[in-house]
Parts: C-alpha cells; sequence; structure tokens
C-alpha cells in the first residue's frame, strides 16, 4: 500500500495550466513572447533574447527612435525519417518590441549570436546622453 500526498490546486493555477496548453497547441513559436534581458547604463543599452535554433539570417533588428523590435523565424525541420510521436517545438514567425526611455542610435548598434543567445549592443543618441555643465565662479 502506498501513500499519496494531496496537494490542492489553486484556481490560478489551473487557469495557467489550460491557458498554457492552448497556446502550446496553436503552434505559434514563443507562446510566452521572446525572453529579453535588458541592461543599461549612462552611454546605452545590451539587450539578451533567446533565439534556439533561429539562424542569424532569419533575424531582423529595427531600431526607430526609442523602439527596437526583434523579428524572425524559426523554420521547421522536415522529418523524412517517419512518423511523429511527439511534437512540442514551436516553430513559425515571431516578432517583439520594446519601448525604451532614451532615444537609441541605430546607426552604430551592434549584434551577434552564440549558442541561441542574441546579444544586441546599442548605444542611447548623443540628445539623450547626460549632459554635463561646469558651473563657473564670478
Amino acid at each position: 500500500m502506498s501513500l499519496t500526498l494531496y496537494r490542492p490546486i489553486s484556481l490560478s493555477t489551473m487557469l495557467d495550466r489550460l491557458y498554457n496548453a492552448e497556446l502550446a497547441q496553436s503552434r505559434d513559436f514563443a507562446p510566452m513572447g521572446l525572453p529579453m534581458d535588458v541592461v543599461a547604463d549612462d552611454n546605452g543599452y545590451v539587450i539578451r533574447a533567446v533565439v534556439p535554433g533561429v539562424k542569424p539570417d532569419d533575424l531582423n533588428i529595427e531600431v526607430k527612435d526609442n523602439t527596437i523590435t526583434v523579428k524572425g523565424e524559426m523554420k521547421s525541420q522536415e522529418n523524412a525519417h517517419g512518423e511523429s510521436l511527439l511534437d512540442e517545438i514551436c516553430y513559425g514567425k515571431f516578432a517583439r518590441s520594446l519601448t525604451l526611455d532614451a532615444d537609441l542610435d541605430g546607426s552604430k548598434a551592434e549584434a551577434h549570436v552564440e549558442n541561441g543567445v542574441l546579444t544586441l549592443s546599442i548605444p542611447k543618441a548623443e540628445s539623450a546622453k547626460p549632459k554635463v555643465i561646469k558651473v563657473a565662479a564670478r
């Protein structure tokens, strides 16, 4: 005889599971959105986004004023070796826009992908950088 621990489940947890199951069946890429980290300093931003299986040629980054948009597509791998028994990987197009608190200089932005992580370094526009004003004594 074995005992099973009873753990009641909350209504919000049940709804989260139902919602996530519906999204997973929709076959859209990144049902939870494109996960990003943003780090800021006085000179600009470093943005990291998780893009597993996406080739650099399938990514497009747009910078306009203070908004960055990352678009891409994870292309499906055709399975010519038999019947699919499990199909959980999401394929398709994705996009995410991020509005920051300062204007950006898109002409000096740099981006690269390594181990499924996109790293974008983008400086603030000169007009958005803090100005130091020297005070003269009279």
